[in-house]
């Protein structure tokens, strides 16, 4: 996508907000009030800059002398288009290029049990010996499971194959009103039966999970709730982009009250969903200049198409959430039950996550809008077993989404984990390239040993269904 003309003046509007906030005559005595204050600023000063009108943009005038005024009719029908068909909202992909099973989540595999909450993808192997210890992606419940099997290439899941990781998937039914009582213990007890399979295909007792934002919450409380019945079977756990202590600062706390997350429950019990499209709204809105007005740039007053990429691709195909998820979800943010022992009880047993000591391995990226780095950090002091944190160069996708190749991919390490945050940062290490062959080391060392990679997916059990990525993933 072409970037609008003018970014320097308009690149100062949102530090222009920041000093407003900051002027003593102004700014509030409490952090809370001065961050929304500052975030309702930058939201008015993105909003009112030059580049989002028409004669304010000199590279939309530029293009309307280039194509002889067509792009002024190709700029309006797309907005007509986004008014018509996309909620107002300009569009960020040409997702024409992309189709779930041929270039997106593409990774051959076989799914090998199926529930009426998800199904269950075994990959099939791409080396001769694969590591004995399993390992099984739990994919947060917003957005489809294909976040880690996007264009090959630039998949999670063909690169674990590739270097042996025998690897599981959960891809999650796209739930519409009828499963509208769906809450957190479903999605547990669904986990579990998915874990069950795994253990009687691979023949093991023990295994990995990796669980990446939603799922990672969703995978922790599995954890909490394992170690209160004696259960061991999970070695280790990679969270990405996680937040645990709900009490940590991010954009989406910052606006919530009990007021506020009452009428968000309301709302979508009398829908009973929770609407994808509106999650993603929210989202977009948390960074509009990236997600919003650059669109309006390119889409509305330039006339170009929206590229074709095949994250945002994946990030428009969203899912709803069941009413009682989602109110499980925002209830707990405000109980912040994980710190807290014995403050959840799940599937009849108190969490009290100190029981939980395995070995983990934490991610996230340097620029999330929605789960801050910071907020990820404090994970480890829930976390009771040795915890690896890894610090990635990128965003809240991107940071997940990090294939070999990148020349200006970066992350960052220190195993000093008693500093705070900042402190941990200015002391870390820099490491050139992808977390992804760095976590590879970490998981090497727990994986078991290696063996012989099975020849066949799925067991007498559970033998393979639809070929990967299933049928779940296509609902809509």
């Amino acid at each position: 996508m072409k970037k609008p003309l003018l970014q320097t003046p308009d690149a100062r509007l949102p530090r222009l907000a920041r000093q407003l906030v900051q002027y003593p005559g102004i700014n509030p005595c409490q952090r809370r009030e001065k961050e929304r204050a500052r975030f309702a600023l930058g939201l008015f000063t993105e909003a009112v800059a030059p580049t989002n009108t028409l004669l304010g943009n000199p590279g939309a005038l530029m293009r309307i002398v280039q194509t002889r005024g067509k792009s002024l009719w190709y700029g309006a029908r797309n907005m007509i288009d986004d008014l018509l068909n996309n909620g107002g909202m300009p569009k960020q992909v040409d997702d024409s290029q992309f189709r779930v099973g041929r270039n997106l989540a593409a990774t051959p595999g076989a799914v090998v049990f199926r529930n009426e909450v998800l199904e269950l993808i075994q990959y099939q192997p791409a080396s001769k010996q694969v590591y004995k210890r399993p390992l099984l992606l739990i994919p947060p419940q917003i957005n489809k499971f294909y976040i880690v099997d996007l264009s090959p290439g630039r998949s999670f899941a063909e690169y674990a194959v590739r270097h042996g990781i025998q690897l599981f998937a959960i891809s999650w039914r796209n739930p519409t009103a009828a499963q509208r009582d769906w809450n957190l213990e479903t999605y547990l007890a669904a986990c579990k039966e998915a874990m069950a399979a795994v253990s009687d295909i691979t023949g093991r007792k023990d295994f990995s999970l990796i669980a990446a934002c939603a799922g990672g919450f969703t995978a922790a409380t599995l954890l909490g709730h394992l170690a209160a019945i004696g259960d061991r079977r999970v070695h280790n756990i990679t969270l990405l982009v996680t937040v645990l202590d709900t009490d940590s600062p991010t954009l989406m706390t910052l606006f919530s009250s009990k007021t506020g997350i009452a009428v968000a429950i309301q709302r979508s019990r009398s829908k009973g969903v929770l609407e994808g499209r509106d999650m993603a709204r929210a989202f977009a809105w948390l960074r509009p200049n990236d997600l919003i007005w650059g669109y309006v740039a390119n889409n509305w007053l330039m006339g170009n198409k929206p590229p074709a990429f095949d994250v945002l691709a994946w990030n428009a195909d969203s899912t709803r959430l069941p009413a009682e998820f989602h109110a499980d979800l925002l209830s707990l943010s405000l109980l912040n039950p994980l710190v807290r022992k014995n403050k959840l009880k799940v599937l009849g047993t108190p969490i009290d996550m100190g029981k939980a000591k395995q070995d983990n391995y934490i991610v996230a990226g340097i620029t999330d809008h929605i789960t801050p780095w910071q907020a990820c950090y404090e994970s480890r002091k829930i976390l009771a077993g040795k915890t690896e944190f890894v610090l990635s160069s990128s965003g809240h996708i991107q940071a997940i989404v990090n294939p070999p190749g990148n020349p200006r991919a970066k992350f960052y390490t220190n195993d000093d984990l008693s500093l705070e945050a900042d402190e941990w940062l200015a002391g870390a290490q820099v490491v050139q390239g992808t977390w992804w062959d760095h976590w590879r080391q970490w998981y090497a060392r727990r994986g078991g040993g290696k063996c012989n990679a099975p020849k066949t997916l799925g067991s007498a059990a559970y033998p393979p269904m639809d070929e990967a990525p299933g049928r779940y993933v296509h609902q809509k």
